[in-house]
């Protein structure tokens, strides 16, 4: 067997790689007639990713093969890459990998219920670029406060700069997974069912959350979906959302622009109406349905709609109901709109001036990162612009009634006040995880406001989601 034996360098970054060469040399399992046939093994760091290391195995036979890993002189803990079935050459990803750390392996060979292990191997993964080195910054007063959940599982933040990086960090503030991409941002991103990663991204000539790219990764670092502004039927900009349907499908919002006569209510004749819409792809980039704001409102009818034309309702968030109809957040109106996933009938309008009666001490300003929590109520993040102060706020909703209860009213600590972007979730039913992008932070609190945890970011990203240890296995259990 040959084992390939090199250093990539790359920008400064190293993988290093320790082992023998053999020419020929079979390594027995259960019988001298499982000998494994292994001809080359070549290891490399895709994207000169520090803790995510490619293993590339070549056998003489088809098998089924994996590799297990450790961290060499330390705890017996043994990780397991996934298994490359019936394969000549296979691809193997090793995740759950920390830097400038030396790991030992072996390559296992299966057939016909027969195992093989090779010997054992060893390399030294790379050190973080120097953009992602100390970019995160943990203050908790007493980690005995934190739930049992939270400190299982990960926190899932994104930088919106050049270059964009997804990251999954552990209770610690440490780097458990990251992705980079480069020359582009990531402007929203959504851990998936499918254990999937998918976002908008953005380059710098994009404003905060709009873009012009659909990416979707795996957690081994593939690309599953990739489409750009231009090609097939995403032919105008995206923003702030980006989902997946019941059916697989990716829905997003959209840009949506019209050239009107304003002359009527003081603006000109050929005013561009820039507003939004709701844009859904099937797999091969087909567009499935849309809908558009302009669909069900006329421009004329609308107060402000010279002050507002270049920014019209601005929406900001886009999840389902539980009977799968859209439910559409917006920032400028305050409202959060309910909308026939068939018809694009607004169904009803919740918020100032909308539909459902609301207990004064929850009126709210503006919502970010609209959802149904676990519960089934809507929850969402409450900006709170005209009393400078901002809050978790859900309800639970009588569509028959049109009345809101209160369930959830839980304000952000003055000094962690954000009036732009944002998001809100529940953590093991009593704690949240807010992320307040202008102050560069992610909190954890309960439900009375105390301070729990913060997370200090280098960068501003417009959501934080909690993601449970369970939902990332094995790709991440460390």
């Amino acid at each position: 067997m040959h084992h390939s034996i090199y250093t990539k360098k790359n920008s400064g970054l190293f993988l290093q790689l320790t082992a023998f060469v053999f020419t020929m040399l079979f390594f027995y399992g259960c019988s001298s007639n499982c000998a494994q046939k292994v001809s080359e093994i070549r290891l490399s760091s895709p994207g000169n990713n520090a803790i995510r290391v490619n293993v590339a195995v070549f056998t003489t036979d088809t098998l089924d093969t994996y590799i297990k890993y450790w961290v060499k002189d330390g705890n017996t803990e043994v990780f397991n890459s996934p298994l490359s079935k019936h394969q000549l050459h296979h691809n193997l990803i090793l995740t759950n990998l920390k830097a400038q750390e030396t790991y030992e392996y072996s390559v296992v060979t299966k057939n016909n219920n027969c195992e093989a292990t090779s010997k054992t191997y060893s390399f030294k993964t790379q050190d973080y670029p120097i953009w992602i080195k100390d970019a995160f910054k943990v203050i908790c007063p007493d980690t005995l406060a934190l739930p049992a959940k939270f400190k299982d599982g990960y926190v899932m933040v994104y930088r919106r700069e050049l270059p964009g990086i997804f990251y999954f960090l552990n209770y610690n503030g440490e780097i458990v997974w990251y992705h980079q991409v480069n020359e582009t941002g990531v402007k929203v991103a959504h851990f998936t069912d499918n254990k999937t990663i998918l976002s908008i991204l953005g380059n710098e000539t994009y404003e905060t959350s709009y873009g012009d790219e659909i990416l979707e990764i795996s957690l081994t670092g593939d690309t599953i979906f990739h489409l750009k502004k231009g090609q097939k039927d995403l032919q105008q900009t995206i923003h702030h959302e980006i989902l997946l349907t019941p059916e697989n499908n990716i829905a997003t919002i959209s840009v949506e622009q019209k050239i009107m006569d304003l002359s009527s209510v003081g603006g000109t004749k050929n005013d561009t109406i820039k507003s939004d819409g709701i844009l859904i792809l099937d797999r091969s980039g087909k567009k499935v349905w849309q809908w558009s704001i302009f669909d069900v409102l006329d421009p004329l009818k609308e107060k402000n709609i010279v002050k507002e034309h270049k920014d019209w309702m601005h929406a900001n968030s886009l999840a389902y109901d539980k009977d799968g109809n859209f439910l559409l957040s917006f920032y400028n109106n305050g409202q959060i709109w309910k909308i026939d996933s068939k018809t694009g009938k607004v169904i009803w309008k919740f918020g100032k001036g909308g539909n459902f009666a609301i207990p004064k001490e929850m009126i709210f300003d503006q919502s970010h990162a609209v959802h149904l929590n676990k519960f089934g109520d809507l929850m969402f993040f409450d900006n709170g612009t005209s009393k400078k102060v901002s809050r978790t706020l859900s309800f639970t909703i009588n569509e028959s009634e049109k009345k809101a209860s209160a369930v959830i009213n839980t304000i952000l600590p003055a000094d962690t006040y954000n009036e732009r972007m944002g998001s809100s979730y529940l953590v093991a039913d009593t704690t949240l995880l807010t992320c307040a992008s202008k102050r560069n932070a992610v909190l954890l609190t309960n439900m009375k406001s105390t301070f729990l945890w913060m997370l200090r970011t280098g960068t501003s990203p417009y959501r934080a989601e909690f993601i449970s240890k369970e939902k990332l296995a094995p790709f991440i259990e460390r």
